[in-house]
């Protein structure tokens, strides 16, 4: 996403090789500048931001636990824990959603 390549000039990474094209710099998934001089131009993207959500959803659960998990062994394996409807895990992984 273009706004993962924002990085101040002093804090970019290089991520390609001297002479690189534009074009074979993004191929690699790096973002590309020639704008400022002796700074990489080619430079690795901010990491993407991503949120956890537990599924509205219950079908969309995917089973973490076992049957009869406790909530806060649940928890305690990182996952999302409701205790209703019956027929679908109460014990499930998060979501991942990027920002």
């Amino acid at each position: 996403a273009r706004c993962q390549c924002k990085v101040p000039p002093r804090e970019r990474r290089n991520c390609g090789y001297p002479g690189i094209s534009a074009a074979a710099c993004r191929k690699a998934g790096c973002c590309f500048n020639a704008s400022v001089p002796g700074m990489p131009w080619c430079f690795a993207p901010k990491p993407k931001k991503v949120k956890k959500l537990c599924p509205n959803d219950p079908h969309a659960r995917r089973n973490c636990g076992y049957p009869g998990i406790t909530a806060q062994e649940c928890e305690r394996r990182g996952c999302c824990f409701r205790a209703h409807p019956a027929g679908v895990p109460w014990c499930f992984y998060h979501r991942v959603m990027e920002e």
